[in-house]
């Protein structure tokens, strides 16, 4: 008996689309041909001074107890943006918001963050701070890159946050596996090891 797939021929999605589906991710993923597997993603972790570090750590655990989180904009403005920002001044990396991508018409929308130096780094926002429907939305947004991009990197890497916590992924452009990172970061609490792998991503 044959599955019934998921896209409907001829019809249009964006990016957003995969975040609102109800399907499982494994499912949605396969529609393109990859897999996924969830597993300790072992990153590495920069050694670089990180001058910024004690300051955006205060500022967040400064505002934390005054501001809600159930708005995006909070989320986005207040503890995603100035994490970025951080890691532009690190890396020198050039960074792109709402980054719009146009590969198929399965596959296009905008990128929420999108980070280059000789690395790409892809940053979702989880709306509704939804993290395991934001991770689908990152992976498919992950394949869009892949199909999109002459880079030779084996691997391309991202993370869906929802400002207060940050969840890992990474696709292996040889086997066509997304594997989802078991472990989560969050914010202020991790905000050091969490900026050393973003910084060691682009470098």
């Amino acid at each position: 008996m044959s599955k019934t797939p998921i896209l409907q021929p001829n019809h249009s999605y964006t990016f957003r689309n995969y975040f609102e589906m109800s399907f499982e991710p494994e499912d949605i993923l396969a529609e393109f041909g990859y897999s996924l597997k969830r597993s300790s993603l072992n990153h590495q972790k920069s050694t670089i001074e990180l001058d910024r570090l004690v300051n955006l750590k205060s500022r967040i655990e400064e505002s934390l107890p005054y501001i809600s989180l159930t708005s995006e904009a909070a989320r986005r403005e207040l503890l995603i943006a100035p994490i970025l920002l951080d890691i532009v001044h690190y890396t020198r990396a050039q960074l792109r918001i709402e980054y719009p991508l146009i590969v198929t018409e399965q596959l296009k929308g905008s990128l929420d963050y999108y980070l280059h130096t000789d690395h790409k780094l892809l940053v979702v926002e989880a709306k509704n701070a939804d993290l395991a429907r934001g991770f689908t939305q990152l992976a498919v947004e992950l394949i869009a890159i892949d199909a999109w991009t002459d880079s030779q990197e084996a691997n391309l890497q991202g993370a869906v946050s929802t400002g207060d916590i940050w969840q890992f992924g990474l696709l292996n452009r040889e086997n066509k596996q997304i594997t989802q990172d078991i472990n989560l970061y969050r914010v202020p609490a991790d905000v050091e090891d969490l900026l050393r792998i973003l910084v060691a991503i682009l470098s």
